[in-house]
Order: structure tokens, then sequence, then C-alpha cells
């Protein structure tokens, strides 16, 4: 059986190459891949998601934003008019290089209407994968898009990169771990910085080559040798683009922030610091950028107040801290370390809400009665004094047994907390809550065991106020101006499903025997119904995944376009500015609109918007390469025990 198995999967990879170069321009959706390649059984649905994975990981093939699959990326697929391109011939066009494999490469263009153009290899001009580049077309085309080759760089994406270096008598080089680099680069010896054969070397490019001389670099920096934890990782970081450290000027700055809070400070300020407040965290962290506090009121509410670390206290427009902070966006949490937005005088002291310190939040006050309906909402910045840090751990004892510090309190918020969220589903809420794993690392960074993440009732609680907050403040700053010119502000969107994929998800979940209803009026209804049925069956993680890709990317954005996995008309990102550059835009403008500012220029803040979700995207992918060569890691090592 296993030999069987084994010969159908490298059939499946054959015949999928085969339809995939008969067709480079056209995009296949996944339930066409899984009819025209005549699979029948679950395991090989699940063994074409794996293929699919590592293809696109290795630059093979892309998933575009629909969810769909083809070998490179076309702008336009075959249905589009190339006239635009067309025209063009011998004329220059600029683009960006999208070098796919080793053959050839694509420029995207951008352009609207306009095919991306196929450039062989040899044509590359130097250009590199992510380089902006002008081109010239040729005259005549031998496939469906229009070919050419570049004339000029004119914007490098890149000068810097991770490799493997190589060692000769006289001289180095380099082969790049980046993928889509299919070059190696020329070290004369006096660039090596005493690098060995076998070390992963950071190394910048001092001369591009031409068509006859490889492009040449020098060491700057020796990682450790190839294989070893530190020297992947650091791969993985720059092949991200992600930054190692913290430039002298942004470390300088944040030292010179001063600790102590003014009585002037508090003055401005709403004092919680008499009312009980505590935080709830991973066991592990050390940036606590949310706390609750939580009292009783003689009317019979409840107030709870969600106190966000005042980030935007410290952290002033047109600082380098600032800027450098922007460039980030968000913290990188990659399987052995975090890649920190803020440096760690303000992310793990200043502002992290550690507990009998008096600590600045910015705050979202609410009166509610036991079902967690609202009554009153107050916005605006506080100072607290933490009584107690527990880990989720912690907390969730305490919750089940009612035994431990403040159990009387965490019911209370905790039985709130569960109406809230059974009230959010009963809305329309979409409840993907999908199988994530963390691993257990040794010293040297090899793992030991990989452990999944559960969530439970404490994890949700923590979850349900920070939704409250986010959901309050959006909608607060929206309905501050009446009529259709509203205050610019940051929300987070999420569209709803493209009709098409649901449609192509319903009839895959159908050959399982599950059945999904698209209409958009009862579709989150039918996929919550749909997620409780398959729930610890052979299907699940299958039917799970591919419900996520059905769905839109969430994303930043200056128009309120409301939340279709949270069923919220207005939400926004308020309650980690710690760790998330879009918080702390919330952050300024909530207190700019309640200080009775004008509305600020809505494309500044689209164009902050895009830059944002950009950095998220980056940080996702760079966390799931991190994991994967950590699972790779592990297995591995699991065979050689074997």
């Amino acid at each position: 059986k296993e030999k069987r198995d084994t010969k159908e999967r490298g059939s499946m990879y054959t015949s999928l190459m085969a339809m995939l170069e008969e067709n480079p321009g056209k995009e296949f959706k996944l339930q066409s891949l899984v009819k025209k390649l005549s699979l029948k059984k679950k395991a090989m649905v699940e063994e074409l998601f794996k293929l699919l994975d590592q293809l696109e990981e290795n630059g093979v093939i892309k998933q575009t934003e629909d969810g769909n699959f083809r070998l490179v990326k076309a702008s336009s697929g075959n249905k589009t008019s190339d006239s635009k391109t067309k025209g063009a011939a011998g004329k220059g066009i600029t683009g960006v290089v999208d070098h796919v494999n080793a053959r050839f490469a694509y420029v995207i263009t951008g352009e609207e209407g306009a095919k991306d153009v196929y450039v062989k290899t040899s044509d590359l001009n130097t250009a590199l994968h992510g380089d902006t580049v002008n081109i010239t077309l040729f005259s005549k085309k031998t496939g469906a898009n229009p070919e050419g080759k570049v004339t000029e760089v004119v914007k490098r994406a890149r000068n810097r990169f991770v490799g493997k270096l190589q060692l000769s008598k006289n001289f180095a080089f380099v082969v790049p771990d980046f993928k889509k680099v299919y070059q190696d680069f020329f070290i004369y010896s006096e660039n090596i910085n005493d690098a060995k054969t076998n070390d992963k070397v950071l190394f910048e490019v001092t001369r591009w080559g031409d068509g006859d001389r490889s492009p040449e670099g020098k060491v700057i920096e020796i990682l450790g040798k190839s294989g070893e934890n530190n020297a992947e990782i650091h791969s993985i970081m720059a092949e991200f683009d992600l930054p190692f450290r913290f430039p002298e000027n942004v470390l300088k700055e944040s030292e010179q922030i001063g600790e102590a809070i003014s009585k002037d400070e508090i003055k401005k300020r709403r004092d919680f610091r008499d009312i009980l407040t505590f935080t709830i965290d991973p066991e592990d962290a050390k940036d606590f950028d949310d706390a609750i506090s939580f009292r009783k009121l003689e009317s019979g509410l409840y107030e709870v107040g969600v106190h966000i670390a005042d980030v935007t206290h410290y952290v002033n427009p047109g600082t380098k801290l600032d800027d450098d902070a922007f460039d980030r966006a968000t913290s990188v949490y990659l399987v052995d370390r975090t890649v920190p937005m803020l440096p760690e005088r303000l992310s793990n002291a200043l502002c992290s809400l550690r507990p009998h310190e008096d600590k600045l939040t910015f705050a979202a006050v609410f009166e509610m009665d036991a079902n967690g309906r609202v009554q009153n909402e107050w916005f605006g910045r506080t100072i607290i004094h933490s009584d107690h840090r527990f880990s989720y751990e912690q907390a969730q004892e305490v919750i089940e047994t009612g035994k431990g510090t403040y159990p009387d309190e965490l019911k209370l918020l905790n039985d709130i907390a569960i109406k809230i969220r059974k009230e959010r589903f009963k809305n329309g809420a979409v409840n993907f809550e999908t199988a994530e794993v963390k691993f257990k690392l040794d010293a040297d960074g090899k793992p030991l065991a990989v452990i999944p993440k559960i969530r439970k009732d404490a994890h949700k609680l923590i979850e349900e106020y920070m939704l409250l907050a986010n959901k309050a403040v959006a909608t607060f700053v929206y309905k501050m101006k009446k009529g259709e010119e509203k205050n610019t502000f940051v929300y987070r969107i999420h569209d709803h499903p493209d009709p098409e994929k649901l449609e192509d998800f319903s009839k895959f979940a159908r050959q399982f025997g599950h059945k999904l209803e698209i209409d958009e009026r009862t579709v989150s209804r039918s996929l919550n119904h749909l997620m409780d049925e398959i729930e610890g069956k052979p299907e699940q993680n299958v039917l799970q995944s591919l419900a996520v890709r059905a769905m839109a990317k969430a994303k930043y954005s200056t128009e309120a376009k409301g939340h279709f996995g949270l069923a919220f008309p207005h939400y926004s990102h308020f309650t980690s500015p710690i760790r998330r550059y879009p918080d702390m835009m919330v952050h300024r403008l909530l207190q700019h609109y309640l200080d009775g500012g004008k509305s600020v220029s809505k494309k500044d803040y689209e164009d902050k918007c895009v830059h944002s979700s950009e950095r998220e995207k980056r940080a996702a992918d760079a966390e799931r390469a991190s994991i994967k060569y950590k699972q790779v890691e592990f297995m591995a090592m699991a065979e050689n025990k074997a």
C-alpha cells in the first residue's frame, strides 16, 4: 500500500506539472485540480495540499488573491486583451521582476488590462526578483504573453542577501538562500571576512556583474554554520527583509524617554489605580499591552475597563523611533524569537503593564449588565496599577476550580464573555478555530516536541473584551460626524467571500457528505454548522483549510466596509499598540477627535493602511516559513531516531 501511495504521489506531481506548464498563464481552481487529477481518496487530496504548498514555497507556482493557482503570476490571464502591450513593441515599459524559475521571469507592469511580460533569464540584464526595471518588448511573441528584455534596472529590491559560502583557494562564492535568486555571487578573498566553507553569511552586493561575469559581494556578517538554528532563522529573516537589530539612533531615542509620571500627567487622566485591575497573558510573555479593570457599580451594572498601553504618549510623530516603528509596522513572531516593532525599553518596560506599577493607558470603559449588554461607554486616557499578572493557565485554573486569586471576579467576567460571544455568533460571526502548534525547543533551538495550542475560556475571555473594545472604538469614531462625510480613521475590514469561491468550496464539501448554503444571508450560520459537523472527523483539516482559503483576506483601510468574519459593521485595531502600528494610528486619531480635531488626510492614511497590510503579510509569511523549517527539522530528527 505504501509503495502504491508513493507511486500515486509521483504520478500526481507529474500530471500537475504537465497541466500547469501547458497552460502557463491560466489560473486553476482547487476544485478543478482535484477533478482533473481524478483524486478520489481523501489522503490524496491532502497530499495535493502539501504538494501545492511545497511548490508555492519553492517559487514554482503562485496562489492568487482569489485562492486559485497558476504556474506563474500573470496579472490578467488569457481573457484579457494585450492591446496595451502589443502596441508598445520597441518602447520602454516599467515593471517589477517576478523570477518564477531558473529559465524565465515575468515583469509585472501593474498597468490595468496589460499582461505580464515574459523575459528569459538571459535577457534580465542582471535584474533579480523584485527589482524595478525598464523593458523593451519584442515585436513577436511565441506564447500567451508578450515577450521582452530588460534594458535598465531602475531600482534594486535589495542589495543584501543571506547564503551559504563555498571557499576556494583565492576566492569564494555564495549560494543565496532566497529561493527566487538563481545565481551565485563571487566574493574576492579580501571580502570574505574570515568566513569558512558552509558558513551562513550575510553579504552585500558590491558589483552587479554583466552577461559574462557573476555579481560580486562582500561578507558583512557570519551568521553561523549552515544547519545551525541561529543561522537558518537569520536566513529566513533576510529572505523576508526583516531587520536584524534596531538602528543606534532609534535605541538612543528610546533610552532618553523619561520613566517618571508627573502629577500634571495624572491630572489629565481618569484614575483607575484603586480599582481591581489585572492582566492575562501567555506564560512567557514580557510585553503586557492590555489589562482588565472590573467592579460592580451601585446601579447594579458592571464596569469593565479595557486598558491598553499608552504607547503614543511615549512615541511621538516625526521621531526616529516612530519612523522605524511605522516601517516595521508589526512585531514578527518566529518560532524561536520575536522581531519586535519597538525597542525593549518600551515594549518590555515603559509600556508593559507589569503588576504593582503605575502605568499610563488608553482605555475603553463599559458599563454593562450581566448579559453583556452595554449601557454606557467612555473612551480616554487612564492610569492604572495592575494588582495581578495571570498566565492563561493560571486564570483557567481559577475559572475551572473557583479557587485562587479573584475567583468571583474572573467567574463573573467569564460568564459575561460567554454571553457576548454567543450573541456575536448569533449575529453572524464565523467560528474558524484552526489548529495551531508551538514547538518546545532545546538550548540550541532544536525542536523537542510539537505542542498543540488549545484555546480555553481564559483565552476567549480576553478575546471577547478586546473585540468589544475594537468594535466600540471604530463605531464611536464612525458615528461622531453625521452624514456621509466621516472622520478619516483606520479600520480593520474583511470583505464577504467571493460567491464563486464559495460555490467551489460547497461542491468540494459535498463530496464528503456535507452541505453548505452560500446565500449571503445564511452563509455565516451555514459555515459555523459545517465547522461543528466536521469536528474530529478525518476531513476536518482539509475542509478547514479550504474554508479559510475561500475567505477574503482581512486588511487595513480608511473605508468602513465592516468585518464579515466577526459580523461587525465597524471594526478597528485598538488593543495592541506595542506590536501593531495601526493601533498606534488608531490611538492618535481617537485622541485627536476626542480633543475636537478636524478630519485628517484620507489619502495619507490610506497609504499607511496599505503599507501596514503589506507588512502584516510579510510577517505572516516569515512566521509560516519559520514554522515549516522547524516542522521539517522535527520530522528529520524523528526519522533518525526510528
